[in-house]
């Protein structure tokens, strides 16, 4: 099945007959009547709030006075636990405060329509309300606001209003703008992946066919490519993702029309195909039912995303740390105080009769009640322990480090000898028969996305080969093409993850990974930590690295390993040979922590690091070293290239009666200290020798605890032999003058040896 036939697939529903909004506007549609937003001029401020149209009788939703009454009591909930965390914040009780305040309308409005515990919900911090009607307590989001270890957000790790629940399907919010879009699509995703392969129902569980994922952001955040990205793939595959913007004018200080060109982000997504926008006044709460009503309907019948477009107001600063005051004029602010929506619903209900101002008052002193109560308990619940700080960095039920993974000892092997890209290529194989969560994606992976050329074409596989026929053997469902996009990739995959699904994707060349570290370090890594184990997203990052390859210059040559080897919660693999690789790819992918496969470009097709197959069960455990060499004068940490570039000098430092000890470390994180430090015990002169810039690198770190822990063994300073300080030139002349040859590393076996 091709990618193009799976995007047939997902098309072949009764969305077939639900026109894109770019074909069809929004307000063609059965829908309440859309705001009427101004033009703005270039230099024109945007109004407080723009002229609402008022929705026809017809269109209004049939609730009743207990339901009327419910959204009214969890607005004035939501906006009184701002207040009270304010109070508390002034009396150094806590420590930080964001408000939902002036949102509290569309958010009980999308609450009332989405299914908690059923559906998946990727909030941002103005959510508050949403959390509130979902389930969440306010006990639950003062707890978080404490710091306390019973916080069900985050145990005590993150800040208030980082929303996050388990039981309903609220999954970990961070701080970064944005983030969360690509993971939400990824959520969405996997439901796609689940309905498309068979095999994968009997796999994997609490998965619906109506289900619907949620995602919001505000005004500011919709400025972020990511933003752009999640629209062009849940639009592509038609995922059902509601996307909230909740435009309340401003990103901190800088008002929508600084922002987004026009002022006005509905208009500009109406391009997308296949995306129902719809538009309304976010401070009118039966208006933002009737609106949400819509759009998840529409997500919940697979027609698509919507988009829900939703004007609020936000009537505190930023946050504490900012002062509105500064940068809105008195003016401003009066004229959004008149559209508040605890205001407008409280005068509806009184005037239609719902309520009068004596049983509204009593309403709110019972939430005032109930707040006062939950913030005592939470003040008395215990902070997490101390000696907590570091439980679920990596995951506390799989160990891959651990004998559970080590049959490296006395595996059979058979058939002709491969290259590296051979055997990845056969774990990639195997792991895939072996697991259906298995799916591999990524830039130019697939053989070919347009199935009926298959048989007329070789087929890509890569741009090194390493994924060729995956995708003839399993299908586009699991084998598949990414947008160029690298936060696209590991985005997704993040959601993916979360919903127990196994991505191994791959990343074109290491030189690329940036436009990805945001997903990687604020997001990967420290999804399980910062839920406290409550969420986590193990999958596995393949990355062609390095250089030694002619022509590869600034931007495909680069080797910054100890970039990501200081990020907690990821683990970062580095096989040197091809055996290496197949056993530590598997583990990889087993093991249940996220996980930076690097794979040397140099190495994938030479003769020298080939190896027969090993069994389907293969097996390297991380943090297990390699003696590539036995000696007895001088040990060479080592990895990566640099392993053939050490042997090499070491039988030329034999001609001088120098015996050489190679440690190939194999994982760089973790890494095998016994193994160097039995080494080094053993020959009392150290190099540490890797393909990095010597500076700041990841030998300085080896070097440095070489010399802190084992000085007393040590007969000689420790030697560092690495790259230049600068980047890899073009002229072969200049690559091999920067990058460490084996003239390099025998210079320094010789002076280390001579001291």
């Amino acid at each position: 099945m091709s990618d193009t036939k799976v995007l047939r697939l997902v098309k072949k529903s009764e969305g077939d007959q639900h026109e894109s909004a770019a074909a069809k506007p929004a307000a063609a549609m059965p829908a309440v009547t859309p705001v009427r937003l101004p033009e703005r001029a270039k230099s024109r401020p945007r109004k407080s709030t723009p002229p609402i149209a008022v929705a026809k009788p017809r269109e209004r939703p049939q609730l009743s006075r207990e339901e009327m009454l419910k959204i009214y009591r969890t607005m004035y909930l939501s906006r009184k636990l701002d207040d009270k965390e304010i109070q508390m914040k002034g009396q150094n009780r806590i420590f930080f405060q964001i408000s939902g305040a002036g949102h509290e309308a569309i958010l009980v409005a999308a609450g009332m329509c989405l299914r908690p515990g059923y559906d998946w919900f990727y909030p941002y911090y103005r959510d508050r309300a949403l959390c509130l009607q979902l389930g969440m307590t306010p006990l639950e989001q003062l707890l978080q606001s404490v710091g306390a270890e019973a916080d069900p957000a985050s145990h005590g790790r993150q800040m208030p209003s980082h929303w996050g629940h388990k039981k309903l399907n609220i999954v970990s919010q961070s701080s970064p703008t944005g983030t969360q879009l690509l993971q939400a699509v990824g959520c969405a995703e996997a439901g796609l992946r689940v309905k498309l392969i068979k095999d994968l129902k009997k796999r994997v569980r609490n998965f619906r066919n109506d289900e619907v994922v949620y995602v919001s952001l505000g005004d500011g955040t919709s400025s972020e490519g990511e933003f752009w990205e999640a629209l062009n793939t849940a639009c592509n595959l038609r995922l059902p993702v509601v996307f909230l913007c909740e435009d309340n004018g401003y990103a901190i200080s800088v008002p929508v029309e600084v922002q987004t060109a026009g002022g006005d982000i509905s208009r500009l997504v109406r391009g997308f195909p296949n995306l129902f926008i719809q538009r309304c006044d976010g401070t009118d709460a039966l208006e933002s039912l009737a609106v949400m009503r819509r759009a998840v309907d529409n997500c919940r019948k697979n027609r698509g995303p919507s988009f829900v477009h939703a004007r609020v107001i936000r009537p505190y600063s930023h946050s504490l740390s900012d002062d509105e005051k500064l940068y809105r004029s008195a003016e401003e602010r009066t004229a959004d105080a008149e559209h508040d929506p605890l205001k407008r619903f409280g005068s509806v209900l009184i005037n239609e009769g719902v309520i009068d101002e004596h049983g509204l008052q009593q309403l709110k002193d019972e939430v005032d009640r109930e707040i006062n109560e939950a913030a005592d308990l939470a003040l008395a619940s215990p902070q997490p322990a101390a000696e907590t700080a570091t439980k679920f960095v990596y995951s506390p039920e799989v160990d891959p480090t651990s004998k559970d993974f080590d049959n490296e000892a006395g595996a059979e092997l058979s058939g002709n000898p491969g290259t590296m890209v051979d055997l990845i290529n056969r774990c990639l194989l195997t792991e895939m028969k072996r697991d259906p969560r298995v799916l591999v994606f990524g830039e130019d992976i697939a053989d070919c996305s347009r199935e009926p050329s298959l048989d007329k074409v070789k087929g890509k596989g890569g741009v090194f080969k390493v994924t060729a026929n995956l995708q003839r053997e399993f299908g586009s469902a699991r084998v598949f093409n990414s947008p160029l996009a690298e936060a696209n990739i590991v985005g997704r995959a993040i959601g993916l993850a979360t919903r127990g699904l196994k991505p191994v994707v791959e990343i074109q060349f290491f030189d690329y990974i940036w436009p990805a570290m945001h997903q990687i370090r604020n997001e990967l890594a420290v999804l399980r930590w910062r839920s406290g184990n409550e969420f986590s997203a193990p999958l596995v990052m393949r990355v062609p690295v390095g250089g030694y390859l002619k022509g590869g210059a600034v931007y495909h040559s680069q080797s910054g390993v100890s970039i990501f080897t200081q990020i907690p919660g990821l683990r970062v693999v580095y096989p040197s040979n091809a055996l290496d690789a197949n056993g530590l790819l598997r583990t990889a992918i087993r093991c249940d922590d996220p996980v930076l496969f690097l794979e040397h470009k140099h190495l994938y097709r030479q003769t020298y690091n080939k190896s027969p197959y090993p069994p389907d069960d293969f097996m390297i455990p991380f943090g297990k070293a390699k003696v590539a060499r036995e000696g007895a004068d001088i040990s060479i940490i080592t990895y990566g290239a640099l392993v053939q570039r050490s042997l090499v000098a070491a039988r030329q430092a034999e001609q001088q009666g120098i015996s050489v000890e190679i440690i190939d470390l194999r994982t760089m994180s973790p890494y095998d200290w016994n193994a160097i430090a039995e080494s080094v015990k053993k020959t009392s002169r150290v190099i540490v020798a890797h393909e990095d810039s010597l500076s700041w690198g990841y030998g300085a770190e080896i070097a440095a605890r070489i010399s802190s822990e084992l000085f007393t063994h040590l007969d000689a300073p420790v030697r560092r032999v690495a790259a230049l300080d600068t980047f890899v030139a073009y002229a072969p002349q200049l690559e091999d003058a920067i990058l460490p040859q084996v003239a390099d590393v025998l210079e320094a076996i010789t002076e280390l040896n001579g001291y």
